[in-house]
């Protein structure tokens, strides 16, 4: 199935706000904190939220019944878990009501040209998902471009069903450079997901344009609002 076509020229509200992957990773966050994401999440109508792992549970009984769809993170942040835990993790998330899983490419072995073992990696969580989407995390701060494309492929002949930049926790995130190239680097099978450093409507509309359908971001409400507000203005 082809990717969805978006444009900042003629995006509507409600498509610009199921762009968005409402990030609840910071570290530090309380459980108060997290449901009051969630319950912004479900006010704005956005994709989904993206918890942390211990998270998942309480965000899926939150968002019983609405239509924001409930991720979290797999080998978060860095990637080296090993095989096993990252499929243990994606069966555990699964079990406690996530929707979408974000995995975390393993990032040294994809520098080491290790293709094959950074392919069955992700087809291992690919196929503990049993079809949930997956989306995986290249975490280009890292990488070469060189090495982007590289990655990119091996995502999408593991079966996954996005390729992502960034984890937003590496020295730099999501580019409009990055994303171009990732998109022209995957079949209009695999969508891409941009991540790091988007905070305001002009930089989210600049990465749609760019190739990205989905965005993670943690100033939704700003984003959201402002849209609103220009749309307001010109009508």
């Amino acid at each position: 199935m082809a990717y969805p076509t978006l444009s900042s020229k003629t995006i509507t509200y409600e498509q610009l706000a199921k762009t968005i992957d409402h990030s609840l990773l910071r570290p530090e966050l309380t459980r108060t904190e997290v449901i009051q994401g969630c319950e912004l999440a479900a006010r704005y109508h956005v994709a989904s939220v993206c918890v942390k792992p211990c998270h998942v549970r309480l965000a899926s009984e939150i968002l019983k019944g609405s239509d924001v769809a409930v991720g979290t993170v797999v080998g978060f942040p860095h990637g080296s878990s090993t095989t096993a835990v990252k499929v243990a993790e994606a069966l555990q998330a699964l079990e406690d009501g996530a929707t979408e899983l974000d995995m975390v490419i393993n990032i040294g072995e994809l520098r080491s040209g290790n293709d094959d073992f950074v392919r069955e990696d992700i087809h291992a969580v690919v196929a503990a998902a049993k079809g949930h989407i997956v989306k995986v995390i290249l975490e280009n701060a890292y990488l070469t471009k060189e090495q982007i494309v590289r990655g990119c492929q091996l995502v999408e002949q593991a079966g996954a069903h996005f390729v992502k930049t960034s984890t937003g926790f590496a020295p730099s995130g999501a580019t409009v450079e990055d994303v171009r190239l990732m998109r022209a680097s995957v079949s209009p099978r695999v969508q891409v997901k941009a991540a790091g450093g988007i905070r305001t409507l002009e930089a989210i509309l600049e990465i749609i344009d760019a190739g990205a359908t989905r965005v993670g971001a943690t100033a939704t409400a700003a984003i959201l609002d402002a849209f609103r507000a220009r749309s307001n203005t010109s009508q």
